[in-house]
């Protein structure tokens, strides 16, 4: 059995909402903290026993390969898989996955904008306890805006800072046992094909984490979590320095 263990990073976007800054780089490739986006995913992957990171180029792919280039700089080893023609995430995971040996038993996948530290660990757990053919991390819905309860007399009765909602999202996050690749679309999207039809059938677990998790959306986004690891309220994995 292989102890290559594989991701996949889903790093094709254009980034509309962040530019200027996309206009001359894909969205993963705008720096935090004078870093990519990007990197700080890698960082993470590497440390949660990631060999090998495919990454699914678009929008200006080339600029991820001369970054990462074979990877050994950054402790991986990188593949890259570029889209002649725009595959949709579906089909792009599709087209990426074919890069993955058949011997490997799970893959991670990743949106090329999400930054975290969770500990993979415990979605392998509930994955293999669970007998799915995927597992999605799932974090809080945290509101933009603060919240104001009142009673049915039309009085406020409670203010409410941003906060959590009682609803959970998609983070972009998924653990997929390797034959998914066959279930995915050629073209299109993967959550609104592949993914109906596997929760239909009941074939999709849900980690619920409570990790650090951001995606980067907007530059307010780029902007607080750049304050937060500044300010150290957050800890993410470095690579270790070259010699």
């Amino acid at each position: 059995m292989s102890d290559r263990f594989f991701a996949l990073s889903i790093a094709g976007g254009r980034g509309e909402r962040l530019r200027p800054l996309t206009d001359d780089r894909p969205k993963p490739m705008v720096e935090i903290n004078g870093k990519p986006i990007i990197s700080y995913q890698v960082d993470w992957m590497r440390s949660q026993g990631v060999t090998d990171v495919i990454f699914l180029c678009g929008y200006k792919g080339e600029m991820i390969q001369n970054y990462f280039d074979n990877g050994s700089k950054h402790g991986i080893t990188a593949h890259y898989s570029f889209e002649d023609t725009p595959l949709g995430r579906g089909g792009a995971l599709k087209q990426g996955l074919s890069l993955a040996p058949d011997n490997a038993t799970n893959v991670l996948i990743a949106n090329g904008d999400i930054i975290t530290n969770q500990p993979l660990a415990p979605i392998s757990d509930l994955h293999h306890k669970t007998g799915a053919i995927g597992t999605i991390m799932l974090v809080p819905y945290n509101s933009q805006y603060g919240i104001v309860e009142s009673n049915n007399q039309n009085i406020v009765t409670k203010f409410t800072e941003k906060g959590p909602l009682p609803f959970w999202i998609n983070a972009g996050v998924y653990l997929f046992n390797r034959q998914i690749e066959s279930l995915l679309p050629d073209l299109g999207d993967h959550e609104t094909t592949t993914f109906q039809d596997l929760a239909s059938e009941g074939r999709l677990a849900a980690y619920h984490s409570s990790s650090t998790w951001t995606s980067i959306e907007s530059p307010k986004d780029l902007n607080d979590i750049s304050d937060q690891i500044t300010k150290g309220h957050i800890k993410l994995t470095a690579m270790p320095e070259q010699d």
